[in-house]
Order: C-alpha cells, then sequence, then structure tokens
C-alpha cells in the first residue's frame, strides 16, 4: 500500500475502532467525525480486531482520480448499506450495472493501484485508467463458496471519465468496473465468517441419511446488498441449495423454488429456543416426512451460529405451521451418531497388535487388545483403521504388504489377506486403511507399476478399483474419508512434494453393479507446500500437519473448502509423523511422535505424552 492511501485523506471512508458497550454516529458529508468512539486512519486490510468498522463516505467535490480510487476501494470493506455510497464513485450507468454479489476476489493483501499511464496522461485529458493489483489467495464465488488458490498475479484495470454532477460541475467517476468485490485477506476475515449448510447425502432417503456439510461464508452483522442478518444470510444459501462443487453427491429435501416469505431479514429464537422460519408457499408441498428433514437442515445449519442454541426448529409455510423438530430428534439425522464408544482409541503396540484405549476422553482408559486375530494373533502390525460402529477393524501387516480385516465383537481364526500390494519396497504398498459411514472399506496400493484406489463394500469381497481422474500423474499417498462417505481426503505426491487434496465421492448404480469414483479433486492447504499428516476433525474441518515452503512442522486446522479455520495453528509439537481426530470436535487430538511417542491436545490444554510405546493411533473411521 503506497503512501497516498496511508493519509487517510477526503474522499476516504472513515474507519473505526468501536468499544464495546459504545453508541458511535458518523455524521454524513466531508470532514464528519463521529461523536464517540476513538477515530484512527488505518490501511486496508491492516490486521486488528473484530471490532473495526469502516463508514462510507462520498467522494469530497473536485475529488482527484486518485482520491476517487482510492475511495471506492476503502468503501467495499465497509457496510453500506446496498454499497449505495460506494455507488456515488462511479458514473450513473455503472453504478446501475455493477454487481458486488457477483463473488469477491480475496488478495493477499489491499490492491495496489498503478497509474495514470503515460498514454494517459499524453493524450486524453478527461479520461484516465488506473490499474488494480496484488496477489490473489482465494476467490469466493456467488453461491458464497470459497476456493483456495495458489497465489497468481491479480490484475484488473479500473477507467475513470468526467461526469456532469447535479451541480453541472464535471467530477471525475469511475466508468468501466470488474463485478463483485475485491477484499484483502484481513478484511475479507473481518466482513465474512465461514459456516455450514447441510444437505442429505445422495440416494440415502430414510431417517438414518447422513447430513453433509457444505461450507460457505456468509457476511458479519448485515449483508449490505439483502439487509439480512448472519442467521438469515445462512437460512436463504441453505434454502438456494447446496454449491455446485457438492450438488453432484447430496440432495435437499426443500422442495423447489422454496424461499423465505418476502421481507424476511432476521431471524432468532424465541424465548424458548424455537427457531421459527417463515417460507414462501413452495413449502407448502412437503409432506411431513421431508418437512422434518428439511427442519433437521435448519437445526444442524443454526445449531453453531446463533448466540442463543436453537432448541427448536418450527417451518411456517403460507397457510401456517408446517412441522417443527426438535435438536434431540434431530441428533437422529447425524452422520457420526453409529459408534457407541465414540471415545474409543485404537493403536498398533510394540509388538504389532491392535489394542483399545476405552473412554480415553476422560484419561481413565487403559489398553487392553482387541478381540480376534488383530489383538492377539501371529501377524504382526503397521497401522489400523477401524469400522465407524466399531464391529469390525482392518490392519496392515508389519511389511505393509497385505491387509486384513477381523471382527471386533467375536473371536475368529485368522483370515486371509484381503488386499495384497506387489510393490517391492514397502514405502510403495498399502496405506493406512479408512472407513467411510457407509461400513466401506478404502485403501490406497501405492505400487509404482500399479497405484489404485481400492473399496471393500463392507469390508469383505473383491476389491473395487475407485478411479481418480484429477490425479495427472500424482501418487495417493494417504487417504482419510469423512464420516458422510462423500468426501476423501488425500494426501498426493508430485514433482518431489506431498500435498492435500479433497475429492467428491460419486457412486452410479446400485448392489455390485455400483460404480464409484472420486471426482473435481480440489486442493486444500495450498500453503503447505509438503503435507505429513491429515484427519478429519468434526463434519466439515480437517487437522492437517505439513510444511509451507521452507518452514517448520504445523499443526493446523483447515476448512473442507480450503480455508484456514478460526482455530488457526494449534501449538507445536515435534516430528509428528501421523495425527487422529474424532467426529465430535470436543474429543482430544491424537498425533504419534517420534520423540514423544503418542501424544494428545485436549481443549485448552497443551500437548501430554499418552503413550510412550506404539503408533497409528486412531479414532473409529
Amino acid at each position: 500500500m503506497d503512501t497516498d492511501r496511508r493519509r487517510g485523506g477526503h474522499g476516504r471512508a472513515v474507519r473505526l475502532s468501536v468499544l464495546l458497550g459504545c453508541g458511535v454516529v458518523v455524521l454524513a458529508g466531508c470532514g464528519a467525525m463521529p461523536v464517540t468512539g476513538d477515530v484512527k486512519a488505518v490501511d486496508a486490510s491492516q490486521p486488528g480486531d473484530s471490532q473495526v468498522q469502516v463508514y462510507a463516505v462520498p467522494p469530497r467535490e473536485g475529488a482527484s482520480p486518485l482520491e476517487v480510487v482510492d475511495g471506492f476501494l476503502e468503501s467495499m470493506t465497509s457496510d453500506d448499506p446496498d454499497f449505495r455510497t460506494t455507488r456515488t464513485y462511479l458514473t450513473a450507468k455503472a453504478a446501475d450495472a455493477w454487481q458486488p454479489g457477483e463473488g469477491t476476489t480475496v488478495l493477499a493483501k489491499a490492491p495496489n493501484r498503478n497509474g495514470p499511464t503515460i498514454r494517459d496522461r499524453a493524450h486524453r485529458a478527461d479520461e484516465t485508467t488506473y490499474t488494480l493489483t496484488g496477489e490473489q489467495v482465494a476467490a469466493v464465488d456467488a453461491q458464497s463458496s470459497y476456493r483456495p488458490l495458489a497465489p497468481s498475479e491479480y490484475s484488473q484495470m479500473l477507467h475513470l471519465v468526467q461526469e456532469k454532477g447535479a451541480d453541472g460541475k464535471q467530477e471525475w467517476r469511475i466508468d468501466i468496473v470488474p463485478d463483485g468485490l475485491v477484499l484483502g485477506q484481513s478484511d475479507f476475515k473481518r466482513l465474512y465468517r465461514s459456516v455450514n449448510k447441510y444437505y442429505f447425502a445422495a440416494g440415502r432417503t430414510d431417517d438414518a441419511s447422513a447430513l453433509v456439510a457444505d461450507p460457505v461464508y456468509v457476511r458479519n452483522r448485515i449483508d449490505p446488498v439483502t439487509r439480512m442478518d448472519t442467521a438469515t444470510q445462512t437460512v436463504r444459501t441453505l434454502l438456494e441449495g447446496p454449491s455446485n462443487w457438492l450438488r453432484p453427491v447430496v440432495d435437499s429435501r426443500f422442495p423447489a423454488g422454496t424461499a423465505l416469505r418476502k421481507g424476511v431479514t432476521s431471524l432468532a429464537p424465541d424465548d424458548q429456543n424455537v427457531l421459527k422460519v417463515p417460507l414462501n408457499k413452495k413449502a407448502d408441498k412437503a409432506g411431513q416426512g421431508a418437512c422434518r428433514m428439511m427442519a433437521a437442515q435448519v437445526l444442524f445449519t443454526l445449531r453453531d451460529l446463533t448466540s442463543a442454541r436453537v432448541g427448536q426448529v418450527e417451518l411456517q409455510g403460507e397457510r401456517g405451521p408446517l412441522c417443527s423438530l426438535g435438536a434431540d430428534e434431530a441428533e437422529d439425522f447425524a452422520s457420526d451418531k453409529g459408534s457407541e464408544g465414540p471415545d474409543s482409541q485404537y493403536f498398533v503396540d510394540g509388538e504389532g497388535h491392535v489394542q483399545r484405549i476405552p473412554g480415553s476422553s476422560r484419561g481413565s482408559g487403559d489398553p487392553q487388545p482387541v478381540i480376534g486375530p488383530l489383538g492377539s494373533g501371529t501377524v504382526a502390525m503397521s497401522a489400523v483403521g477401524v469400522a465407524r460402529d466399531e464391529q469390525q477393524a482392518a490392519a496392515v501387516s508389519a511389511n505393509q504388504q497385505d491387509l486384513y480385516v477381523s471382527s471386533l465383537t467375536e473371536e475368529s481364526e485368522p483370515a486371509a489377506p484381503v488386499v495384497t500390494s506387489r510393490a517391492k519396497k514397502a514405502a510403495d504398498r498399502l496405506s493406512v486403511p479408512s472407513w467411510d459411514g457407509r461400513g466401506d472399506l478404502w485403501v490406497a496400493d501405492r505400487d509404482p507399476a500399479d497405484p489404485r484406489l481400492l473399496r471393500l463394500v463392507g469390508g469383505s469381497g473383491e476389491p473395487q478399483e475407485v478411479s481418480v481422474p484429477g490425479l495427472y500423474g500424482g501418487r495417493i499417498e494417504a487417504l482419510r474419508m469423512s464420516a458422510d462417505g462423500v468426501r476423501i481426503a488425500l494426501r498426493v505426491s508430485k514433482d518431489g512434494h506431498t500435498t492435500l487434496h479433497i475429492g467428491r465421492v460419486e457412486r452410479h448404480g446400485s448392489g455390485e453393479a455400483e460404480q464409484v469414483s472420486v471426482e473435481d479433486l480440489r486442493q486444500a492447504a495450498p500453503q503447505l507446500a509438503d503435507v505429513t499428516a491429515v484427519s478429519w476433525s468434526g463434519r466439515s474441518r480437517l487437522v492437517v500437519v505439513g510444511k509451507e515452503e521452507g518452514g517448520v512442522q504445523q499443526v493446523r486446522y483447515v476448512q473442507a473448502d480450503g480455508s484456514t479455520s478460526s482455530s488457526g495453528v494449534l501449538p507445536g509439537v515435534n516430528q509428528v509423523t501421523a495425527v487422529a481426530a474424532a467426529d465430535d470436535e470436543q474429543l482430544p487430538l491424537m498425533a504419534d511422535t517420534e520423540s514423544d511417542g503418542i501424544v494428545k491436545l485436549s481443549p485448552g490444554d497443551n500437548w501430554q505424552t499418552v503413550l510412550k510405546e506404539g503408533s497409528s493411533l486412531v479414532y473409529p473411521g
């Protein structure tokens, strides 16, 4: 950001750091000042607390082209209703045509502006051009879906002309402007927040259907375009349907065309914690079963958003109440409800046997060998994956060549391996296995001569090869399935680096004829040049271990869409080789380390050693 934009002169938006409990009034007009509060001229995208707000002011009379450009850029970072003041920097025609809701370009820092060009200065006195530049790191589309990008050069033109104002005087205004907003990263984080909206996994229509999180970004406080509060924006985007990326694998129970009733801009639970959602007449088509599923979508979407926990959702059609659903009833739809011992953990001990730590979230469980050959057999194991219902487990042999599946509830004789790798080196053989919420088992064979992603329906039968068309020569090193079974996290090695990708699991057909593929891979942590380990942590969050280019190892949370979680970077721990998190985000995070054994990180605590001996600790899944 250059010196002119730091000065905070005329035509610039005013930034205020608002103290809690203090009212702030901004008087319109050139040179207007708030009557209370601390006024600070700050640079766009300056890191600061969430109380910093920007109040848009119109351009001053006789403003120079540079002031107009700077004022427009600052005004875009404000909560200006319908961007009315922001549009005063544009010509009348451009103001009518500009669509700020068409998406958001996220830059590492606020955009620089360069200009005017030498040609402009030499040829025309009544028009000029400035170029906005910066390093683009992400984009948010018109559906509010976030997509991280490998840092790339951003360049867009702002063209200015002189236009006659209401007083008849010529004023500089912008007549060519790209649709959408252009924001620096810290302004974006100040203005928007990540929320999850929920849909049902496609093809699962019974009451036990798994709800799938679809992360989007909505405006903090009031959206300038719709004038809706955050909760209402979230419900609105839920009703509009899933994001394009997730749409092929999920369904919404809301009838087509269902929307909030006209004029609804605020949603909040009443004093009984009941949230009433007024819908248009399209919602009246839903039967009671579908309506309850619709209510479950709303409950899961809003339960972590509103300050008062929503205890019940009541959907209202044009003719009155349609149905209601309590928070306890909605748990029947959760994708992570299957395990009867959700806080159990499993690991491979120093002898190669699989052991279980029951009730370990309370720190009181002692390791016990699991029932069956995985806990007491003669074949030593190196890694384990446990089905989410904890009825069976899969383990990879110590030489990583064979995959075995065994019951965890009854004794049985050792069975033949269900998958065998032919690779010559152990590092090129089988990955750690993972189970999805449908009870299917997944594993990668890393054999350079025949790399494959394999799925075993119900953990048995003939392994089915799953196509992954987006690898482009990369090799799957490790995988973790989401609880809903429609997303897969892959560590992919290519050109000397191992990066994290999220894929969409598409299923076509049924039974033995069902065809499964992983489509539309997208990089989930482009800021990390090398990813060592990954695990799902809740419905739409992952914990990732990796390094930035030239950096040191770090453990951090990222959202499934690739955006950085508000939890940020976790406390450091040395030489992590594997990581495990539970569907319940309140359970401790676990990690395998080279120096300290297996360690855990409980919420609000520091890393603590759990076991000095052992490896491959996992939660079910």
